[in-house]
This record gives structure tokens, sequence and C-alpha cells, in this order.
């Protein structure tokens, strides 16, 4: 299995143009805010102050981009949903991940974030929405499944990977159960 090594923080872009070039693979997490994203990077890589974290929403504003081993990439995208910010400032955070989704070469796929506490948001099926109709490889990881039990869990999967049509993993920032099959998944695809 792929091992975690050597995780760095390359650059904060506030678009596309900004981004640097890589030969490595890449994935780009989507979510609502607060879903857990900074979270999971840091989980994933045993570095609990690679990607910042915040209780209040909105707080990723720019594409963070983060090397895993040397293997590939993490773009951490500015989450979607509520956040305190100006329409003007909403449209082009919207302008911007448009432009990166649809123009970065090297971008493996996307990775649909959803709470398991709740229920699948309107805004995430937009999202899904959008990915589809622009042919944008995506699948999904449930996090927050230390709130919820393993059989609701199991259930919750079972659910989504029907509402989103992928593949949807389990995690947790809390504990490292769900970790290995997320490594597992990366290393599949890159």
């Amino acid at each position: 299995m792929l091992k975690i090594k050597n995780p760095k923080f390359l650059i904060s872009a506030p678009d596309l143009l900004h981004c640097p070039d890589s030969p490595l693979p890449e994935f780009a997490l989507l979510g609502r805010s607060n879903v857990g994203k900074s979270s999971f990077i840091n989980r994933l890589t045993n570095n609990a102050k690679l990607a910042k974290t915040s209780n209040t929403p909105g707080k990723t504003r720019l594409i963070n981009l983060f090397e895993i081993s040397e293997s590939f990439i993490i773009a951490d995208l500015p989450g979607y949903g509520y956040a305190k910010v100006s329409k003007t400032e909403q449209n082009r955070w919207q302008k911007s991940l448009e432009e990166y989704l649809l123009e970065r070469k090297n971008l493996k796929s996307t990775i649909l974030f959803i709470d398991a506490r709740h229920d699948i948001q309107k805004n995430d099926l937009q999202m899904l929405e959008w990915l589809q109709l622009n042919n944008v490889p995506y699948f999904a990881i449930m996090t927050k499944c230390d709130y919820i039990s393993r059989n609701e869990t199991f259930n919750k999967i079972n659910s989504l990977s029907k509402i989103l049509s992928c593949d949807v993993l389990a995690f947790s920032s809390k504990n490292d159960f769900y970790k290995n099959k997320v490594i597992s998944y990366f290393e599949k695809l890159i």
C-alpha cells in the first residue's frame, strides 16, 4: 500500500493561471463549507497542521495545493454553501472553480465530500449535476463517520452510491479506521 510521507503545502492560488504545472495526478476536493475537507487532508497525512481548519464556514477562499508522497496532489477548493462573503466574491469563486475543474490538465478526479450526519443537500446535488453535465470524473467521501454507527455508515454508503452513481468511501478525521481504504483507492486511481 502507498505510504503517505513527506506531505507538503505547495501554494494557495486564486485561479488556474496561478497553479503551478505538475506531472503528478491531481485530486480536487469539493464540498459544502465545513464538511471536513481540511480535516481530511490532515488525517490522511498524519499532520494536524498541514491544512488550516476552522469552525467558521467559508475560510478556504483559494485553491490550496498539497503534494502527497511525491505521488499525487490534493487541491482543497473553496466550499460551496454558507459563507459570509459578497455575491461578487461568490461569483468570482464559481468562475475560478469552473475554470480549474474544466481546464486543469492533470486533474485525475474530483472528490465530492458529504457530511454523514445529514441528508444530501440541494447544493451537493447541484454540484453533482454540474460534474456529470461536464463529464468531470468524481467519487465521494462521506465525512464525520465517527458521529454515526458503523451500521448507519454502511447504510448511508449504499444509499449515497445509488444517488451519486459513484463509489462512496467512509472517512473520519477522529480516527484511522477508514483511512487505509481511502489510501488504497487513491493508489488504484494513480
